[in-house]
């Protein structure tokens, strides 16, 4: 992926504000909910706040205490839907801290079970997603570099071409291969 655009302030902004109303529609406290996360009060404060933007495992970790899709997230957060989105109007997000980046090239919807992404992982880099949301299908495959994915505990070493595809029930991991970037397409389906 050559462009290297982040979250804008406006996207930081809705997500902050979609955190704090997914919070509230459960009725649930900043305790409550980094009990159900593993992130700290403090943490969550500032995600709602947007003082700062959470990392993919944050996120994660939200997503699984609330059983959505990270991708099911973002599409709260992304505006409309678009039948044709150019490839310059697909919502681009980047974790500083891991170097991953998701553009949705094909955004779900309410109405859409799947949805795709365009992503990226820097060299070396790891995201751990220590809970899923269960049955959410994933169809992984690898355009270029190499990609350890982790699922339940079985280990899958992904070259370029590799497809994996599995059903999300317990944790996973993803770790690029020192070379170079790991860069796959993603395909989630709700269950």
């Amino acid at each position: 992926m050559t462009d290297t655009a982040v979250m804008t302030e406006d996207m930081t902004q809705r997500l902050a504000q979609r955190l704090a109303a997914l919070r509230s529609d459960r009725g649930l406290t900043l305790d409550a909910l980094a009990d159900a996360s593993g992130l700290s009060r403090a943490a969550l404060s500032r995600f709602e706040k947007a003082e700062v933007s959470p990392t993919a495992e944050a996120l994660g970790r939200l997503c699984h205490a609330y059983g959505l899709s990270m991708s099911r997230l973002m599409a709260m957060v992304e505006e409309g839907f678009t039948a044709h989105l150019r490839r310059a109007d697909q919502p681009v997000w980047r974790d500083r801290d891991t170097g991953f980046l998701r553009r949705v090239a094909s955004p779900g919807g309410r109405l859409l079970a799947a949805e795709v992404l365009d992503c990226e992982l820097d060299p070396g880099a790891c995201i751990a997603y220590p809970a899923a949301v269960p049955g959410m299908e994933h169809h992984l495959l690898m355009l270029s570099g190499t990609l350890m994915v982790e699922v339940d505990g079985t280990r899958h070493d992904l070259d370029p071409g590799d497809s994996l595809r599995y059903r999300l029930s317990g944790p996973t991991r993803f770790v690029a291969g020192s070379g170079a970037a790991a860069r796959y397409i993603l395909v989630l389906v709700a269950p």
